[in-house]
């Protein structure tokens, strides 16, 4: 009896789902992209914007990440760095459901409408500037890759989030799929 390998998705199945193409050896070949996403999730050449989706979402299939955090288009042939303003993409919908256990699942939509459902493996986590205190949240899409949640996004969440007290702050705190999720302190 031989074992079949799982069937690789298309290029196109793989653009529409966010799911990446990833897996191999990266290539030593560098090529220079002069590509940028812009913290509102803008995709940029040169400067300029890219205004085909499409695009964009080809771009996203072969985007990673390295180990001290760089963001690179890997194809199986080349490689070149990009840079990243903040996120590669921005949560710009969120739609809550209820899965089968009667738990809420909240699930996201990106600026190249990729659906992902916050859990453990997609968790929600809340970055506060050190100088301003202005709270930043992500959600993570795949493979270390993030979400921006844009602020009217993130304030619907703090509007479903729970109070918890625990005699020196109070906590907010969404659930998703099983999981809990913080989005700051406030001290009493």
């Amino acid at each position: 009896m031989s074992k079949q390998a799982p069937a690789r998705k298309s290029l196109k199945e793989l653009m529409k789902s966010g799911e990446g193409l990833s897996g191999f050896p990266w290539p030593d070949r560098y090529v220079d992209f002069d590509i940028a996403i812009r913290r509102d999730g803008t995709w940029t050449y040169r400067g300029d914007p890219i205004r085909r989706q499409k695009l964009c979402q080809l771009f996203a299939t072969v985007l990673q990440r390295d180990e001290e955090g760089a963001f690179w288009l890997v194809t199986p042939a080349e490689k070149g760095r990009i840079d990243v303003e903040d996120a590669p993409f921005v949560a710009v919908e969120m739609v809550e459901e209820t899965d089968d256990a009667g738990r809420p699942v909240l699930n996201f939509r990106t600026n190249l409408d990729y659906w992902v459902a916050a859990g453990a493996d997609h968790p929600i986590r809340v970055s506060v500037d050190a100088e301003t205190g202005e709270p930043s949240p992500y959600i993570e899409i795949r493979d270390g890759l993030e979400a921006l949640i844009a602020r009217p996004v993130f304030y619907d969440l703090v509007e479903r989030a729970e109070s918890v007290d625990d005699g020196q702050a109070t906590e907010l705190v969404v659930s998703s799929a099983g999981a809990r999720f913080s989005l700051g302190r406030i001290p009493l």
